[in-house]
């Protein structure tokens, strides 16, 4: 079975703790495949709060995601606490790829991996604007600390 391809940086740049709720378990009581992605959603709101942004304000932009991918590689259950390590991938003309690993603080096995396109939009009209170089500049910055 081909298994999706997810690409980790080098070093992480942010990383933060999530409980996991009842509201992100599935049927089967493990996590449900979309709540991961509620997950790694408040940790990447966190990540960019921890730089001074929002994800609908980065430079006057919002960012919208183009596509998201993702691999799960163990179980993680109610009230077991993620660790959600962010980092940037790669960049391009209107936004970054932005990975992550979720680790279980409990016993520290890799509970997924994944990545998600990220774009720069004007939502007054609508459509993808350049990465604005200040906030790379300040990733930058944030990669040296």
């Amino acid at each position: 079975m081909a298994r999706v391809h997810i690409p980790l940086p080098d070093q992480f740049m942010f990383s933060t703790d999530i409980a996991l709720h009842v509201s992100h378990m599935n049927w089967g009581g493990h996590l449900d495949s979309a709540q991961l992605l509620v997950v790694v959603s408040e940790a990447r709101e966190r990540f960019f709060v921890s730089l001074g942004y929002s994800q609908t304000n980065i430079e006057g932009f919002s960012l919208v995601m183009a596509d998201a991918a993702q691999r799960y590689l163990s179980e993680a259950f109610y009230g077991d606490v993620m660790i959600v390590e962010i980092g940037i991938t790669e960049w391009f003309d209107k936004g970054f790829d932005l990975s992550w690993r979720m680790i279980n603080g409990s016993n520290d096995s890799v509970v997924a991996l994944g990545k998600s396109a990220m774009l720069f939009m004007d939502m007054t009209v609508g459509k993808p604007q350049s990465t604005p170089l200040a906030f790379r500049e300040r990733l930058s910055l944030h990669a040296l600390l």
